[in-house]
């Protein structure tokens, strides 16, 4: 892909990053979403689970294909609105504060914003102070810290600050940089795959079957979005889009090839599928990563492992610092779409087409 394209992808998926979407509290990325998907020209709607699917109708429309992008993001939840304008928070998917660390936060009430400073106490201090362990023995935990805001109850009240507001990390700390042909950013973890729906949405004509393009609502929290979607709407398969994390335990190398995953923490991903996908990367020259994760799912293997479709697949990009301060190579991003958008517009109906000899 050339620059120029990295550039305009890294464009796309900062707009995404810098629109808040915390699991259950996803309108300001769904208002956006919509606005896209239709300048694209494809069908478009919101179900109600809160996902924003886009449909391109295919020649034979007795068979349709998902591809799920999540659109939600960790961070946290308040448990309750102290006094002197203190908010305790717990987790909210798998977020962790020292991952954070201390820095401005948003929490996202129901008439306003409050930015806050989520803290976990002075260094300057001696065993004396609880916090001193933090220092030596543990790491910080959600128990340990809090949001400092500086308002007063009555102003966190009228703002619509409560339990269950959400808190995600503040949005100018958000902002990806780029490192040459990597990005780095808060929810790259799923906000680039998104941008990999919209891409698909733009590029895929006539494909052979319906393809729906689902930005699903609150997978970090259970894939509850993908679940309800593949209850109500019949596909004959689905394949999810995610990170791949980057560990030592997994021989996946950072750089421009996709993973493509074979088991995951719920079960294992269809086989017949898998291979698949590989010619097609096999047919464009395009190198594809294969692995097994253990504490990891998708809206897959979840919708899989429940019987809400017979057949699924996860196509992923390597991926620094996962649910942190995440880094992935542009060009793994952008082969994903190519792989993608390759595999949507070839007709699988011929099992000849089905096999990597």
């Amino acid at each position: 892909m050339a620059l120029l394209d990295y550039d305009n992808l890294f464009n796309t998926i900062e707009e995404l990053v810098l629109h808040h979407s915390p699991s259950g509290a996803e309108e300001e990325i769904d208002q956006l979403l919509m606005s896209r998907f239709k300048a694209l020209g494809v069908e478009v709607w919101q179900d109600n689970a809160g996902n924003v699917i886009a449909k391109i109708a295919g020649q034979k429309q007795d068979r349709g294909i998902a591809i799920t992008a999540h659109k939600d993001e960790i961070g946290g939840i308040v448990k309750q609105v102290g006094d002197e304008g203190r908010v305790e928070v717990r987790r909210l998917g798998g977020a962790f504060p020292w991952v954070y660390g201390e820095g401005a936060v948003d929490l996202l009430g129901d008439e306003q914003t409050i930015t806050g400073i989520l803290s976990f106490g002075s260094r300057h201090i001696s065993h004396e102070s609880p916090q001193k362990s933090q220092q030596e023995d543990k790491p910080v935990r959600w128990e340990d810290a809090w949001v400092e805001t500086k308002c007063t109850s009555e102003e966190l009240e009228i703002a619509g600050i409560r339990p269950g507001t959400r808190m995600v990390v503040g949005k100018h700390r958000k902002r990806p940089v780029r490192l040459k042909d990597w990005i780095a950013s808060y929810t790259l973890d799923n906000k680039a795959s998104v941008a990999i729906l919209l891409a698909l949405a733009e590029t895929v004509k006539q494909p052979p079957v319906d393809i729906y393009l689902v930005a699903s609502a609150k997978e970090e929290v259970g894939a509850i979005g993908a679940m309800y979607f593949t209850q109500k709407q019949r596909v004959d398969a689905l394949i999810a889009l995610e990170i791949c994390p980057l560990a030592p335990e997994y021989p996946i190398a950072d750089g421009n090839a996709p993973v493509l995953l074979s088991q995951d923490g719920y079960g294992i991903y269809d086989e017949a599928l898998n291979r698949q996908l590989r010619q097609v990367a096999k047919n464009l020259k395009l190198p594809v990563q294969l692995a097994t994760l253990s504490g990891f799912g998708s809206d897959g293997s979840i919708a899989m492992k429940f019987g809400h479709v017979a057949r699924a697949a996860c196509l992923a990009f390597p991926t620094q610092n996962t649910h942190g301060y995440e880094i992935a190579h542009l060009g793994a991003i952008a082969n994903c779409t190519h792989i993608l958008r390759a595999y949507c517009e070839t007709d699988f109906s011929d099992s000849s087409t089905a096999t990597d000899n």
